[in-house]
């Protein structure tokens, strides 16, 4: 759990950095409030699956139930992060009906937040998130939980963001200072409004930071 900056230094700036962004998704909209968010990357991974699992504690420690679903299904990290089992999870409730009244969602350490490991990986996982059970996973998912956090594959690697995030509340992109290039944002972005996503913002990760003030 090294990458958990909000579990294992509580009071860095770093896990600060996550409680504001927490506080800004969920006070972005009182007409539409926030329940399922994604978060992706551009071309790579650029830190995405941390952001996501360090988010989702923020909204689980503030006392919210939190699920996270690991919707990569190409390079899925989830389960490394918080040490569990693979085996089933997302694609598992593709497969089985039955599993759709129960859901295979792993507690974790954190009260309040639950993981949805990926499951095994199928041949084309385009054709998973864009099938109609995905939409009805997600109601199941939000019905059980204030909110539903899924971890995708980068924007310009696949088509997999895109095909979810058209099915969800909005979309984070993960930025990584220094690595990111401005074009391939540019480029993330405009894939991202062809199919009418709702981008909420960016986030940038690895920046450089100020001496760290007593307050």
């Amino acid at each position: 759990m090294s990458n958990l900056i909000t579990v294992t230094n509580p009071q860095s700036p770093i896990a600060e950095a996550y409680r504001t962004l927490r506080t800004n998704l969920m006070f972005y909209s009182t007409e539409k409030p926030l329940h399922t968010i994604l978060i992706t990357a551009v071309s790579a991974p650029e830190d995405k699956s941390d952001v996501v699992a360090n988010l989702a504690v923020t909204f689980a420690q503030s006392g919210h139930k939190t699920i996270i679903v690991d919707a990569d299904l190409r390079r899925p990290s989830q389960h490394t992060l918080w040490g569990v089992s693979n085996e089933r999870g997302l694609t598992s409730m593709m497969t089985d009906s039955a599993l759709l009244a129960n859901p295979p969602l792993v507690a974790t350490k954190i009260e309040n937040l639950s993981l949805l490991p990926s499951g095994v990986l199928p041949p084309v996982p385009a054709d998973i998130l864009s099938n109609q059970r995905m939409s009805e996973i997600i109601g199941i998912l939000k019905a059980r939980a204030d909110y539903v956090i899924f971890d995708a594959p980068p924007v310009l690697s696949a088509t997999d963001a895109s095909l979810l995030a058209n099915k969800l509340d909005g979309v984070v992109l993960a930025v990584r200072a220094g690595k990111t290039r401005r074009d391939h944002l540019s480029q993330a972005q405009s894939a991202l409004a062809k199919v009418h996503v709702r981008v909420l913002g960016t986030i940038l990760t690895n920046a450089p930071r100020e001496r760290a003030q007593k307050y």
